[in-house]
């Protein structure tokens, strides 16, 4: 384990010592400086845990210098030392960002109790710090993929609602599209970023508890309410609340969140006092609502109120030219999630995650790759280790409908087969081996029709 620095800038040499053999006994490491300057030019060298600084230095003072600290590393604790303690000082070395302010002459006790709790202090900063880092990576806009057109125009949307401050955002689109990705993307690219997400399914609690859960409750409210609870939107005050499938939001919650909308306050269930919070809501629905609002299950003005900056994410079929780029940024993900020898792709497997459908659009393609990943033997994965639609149709259901359906005035034979093995080419890049088993034939039998139709293969 690393070990802690100490930094002291201390004009007193018997002091200096004294600290140091202390802190040595301690286990950590130290480096001392005479004056400020010289102090400052360590600090800039090199990162230090924690500072030790002396009020009164010989060509400058400690608040000058903690002025300077903070320009050069915002996260270092800094405790003042002073033989000449005023509650004036003391006050200006707080507002600076010192830790704590000691009075000479003090116990090695006192000291070593100060420095420890400032060593804390720093290491909480420095893992809220990193914390921070991480979400910046890992929701940040580089971090969706998709360079088709529909694609750029969504994130050209996205960056500008980020910075809108609270506007209502409603997301669109089929399941599996990446609508919670969108949201923290929008929140942790906010000024909101570093206030609380809170994530609610709609249709994950009972009608009661969902309304609990939004809004809090009084003690008493109802039998199992033996204490007070805030709900999200409190305990969110000045970040963002998701509500995920808010198309399927009991009917008889939406006034109570059409109110907070139009308001920015709500009370507790049991409640009489109105909560005024800051927070900026995101919806988020896979269903028709417009139909929804026309057969009464959802309030027509609630659905406007939320309706004020709607953001519509396309399904996968829709952006075809950016399966094998998601597909490759899956693959590097879970090759090192389980340290597993795999690169890349085959032009049939490509082939083949183009031609599939994807009906759980980009979730499905990730669960999709994840496996391969996982059960792969070789480095690049190939077709067959794809298993796709693992939704099978019901038999009995499958054969009350046709599989293709015969025009009414009827349709030749070959015209049909020679636009499937068309199809198939094209959609295979001219691969014969995987235009192939689209088709189900043999190569010889795929060779002998694009033969007959004239159809040229690689």
């Amino acid at each position: 384990m690393k070990a802690t620095r100490v930094l002291i800038i201390e004009d007193e040499k018997l002091i200096r010592w004294s600290l140091i053999q202390r802190f040595r006994e301690e286990g950590f490491e130290t480096a001392e400086a005479e004056t400020g300057a010289d102090g400052l030019a360590k600090l800039r060298e090199e990162a230090y845990d924690l500072i030790l600084l002396d009020h009164k230095l010989p060509d400058t003072t400690g608040l000058r210098v903690l002025g300077e600290v903070r320009d050069i590393d915002s996260d270092v604790v800094v405790v003042i030392m002073t033989a000449y303690s005023n509650v004036e000082d003391a006050v200006a070395a707080m507002r600076l960002g010192a830790y704590d302010y000691l009075a000479k002459p003090f116990t090695m006790e006192d000291m070593m109790r100060t420095v420890h709790k400032g060593l804390e202090t720093t290491q909480l900063r420095r893992q809220v710090r990193d914390y921070r880092r991480r979400l910046q990576d890992r929701f940040g806009f580089d971090r969706i993929i998709g360079d088709c057109p529909r694609m750029h125009e969504l994130f050209s949307l996205m960056r500008d609602v980020a910075g809108s401050g609270g506007s209502t955002l409603f997301l669109r689109g089929e399941s599996g599209t990446g609508k919670d990705l969108v949201a923290k993307t929008v929140h942790h690219n906010s000024d909101r970023a570093d206030r609380p997400f809170m994530n609610i399914t709609c249709t994950a609690l009972s009608e009661n508890l969902l309304e609990s859960e939004l809004f809090g409750h009084e003690r008493g409210a109802f039998t199992d309410a033996k204490s007070q609870k805030k709900g999200l939107l409190e305990l969110a005050d000045g970040g963002t609340v998701y509500l995920d499938e808010i198309g399927d939001m009991p009917k008889s919650l939406q006034p109570k969140l059409l109110r907070f909308l139009e308001e920015r306050a709500f009370r507790r269930v049991g409640g009489v006092v109105d909560i005024e919070v800051d927070v900026r809501i995101i919806a988020a629905t896979n269903r028709d609502i417009e139909a929804a609002v026309r057969e009464g299950r959802f309030r027509e003005d609630l659905f406007y109120r939320l309706n004020i900056i709607p953001i519509v994410l396309p399904p996968l079929r829709d952006r075809a030219d950016d399966i094998e780029k998601l597909a490759m940024h899956f693959i590097a993900q879970f090759a090192a999630e389980f340290r597993r020898d795999v690169r890349g792709l085959t032009r049939p497997a490509v082939a083949k995650l183009n031609a599939y459908g994807w009906p759980g659009n980009v979730r499905e393609l990730r669960n999709a790759i994840e496996r391969a990943v996982l059960l792969s033997k070789d480095p690049i994965l190939g077709h067959d280790d794809f298993v796709l639609g693992a939704i099978e149709p019901d038999p009995a259901e499958a054969g009350e409908t046709p599989r293709f359906v015969l025009p009414a005035n009827g349709v030749a034979l070959n015209d049909v087969e020679e636009e499937l093995v068309r199809q198939a080419i094209e959609r295979t890049e001219g691969h014969q081996g995987a235009a192939a088993k689209l088709l189900g034939l043999s190569r010889d039998q795929l060779r002998y029709r694009l033969q007959k139709y004239g159809i040229l293969g690689e």
